[in-house]
């Protein structure tokens, strides 16, 4: 059985120091089984995961956190009212380093703000 994924990508526009993806959620992925059966919402962990996934496609490297300056998860997003999702973010290569400052949005409601740091991750 082929399982489906959490998220696609519907756009993923890079620019000078700048990212911008549209996401597509899928509410019938089975993450929500368990999180949560009656009231299922998107894991903050998963968010992070979002991030990640993004600039590991726009970079196309693999990539692990390794520092996450800060985090706020400001808003739920429940897969049954939220089909889209944008993330934006700026970032600064240094040292090897991508050094970030993103958002998620689920249309003009701010979901979670990441400042953090990604390396490549050793082969």
């Amino acid at each position: 059985m082929v399982k489906e994924p959490l998220f696609n990508i519907i756009s993923l526009n890079h620019e000078e120091n700048t990212v911008s993806a549209a996401l597509e959620i899928h509410q019938h992925n089975e993450i929500f089984e368990g999180h949560f059966p009656d009231h299922p919402v998107v894991p903050g962990a998963c968010m992070l995961q979002i991030v990640k996934e993004v600039l590991e496609k726009t970079f196309a490297k693999s990539l692990r956190l390794v520092k996450a300056d800060n985090i706020k998860f400001l808003s739920l997003i429940e897969p049954g009212n939220v089909s889209t999702l944008q993330l934006n973010l700026a970032y600064q290569l240094i040292d090897g380093e991508i050094k970030i400052n993103a958002g998620l949005m689920a249309g003009e409601v701010v979901c979670m703000k990441l400042q953090g740091t990604f390396q490549t991750t050793q082969s």
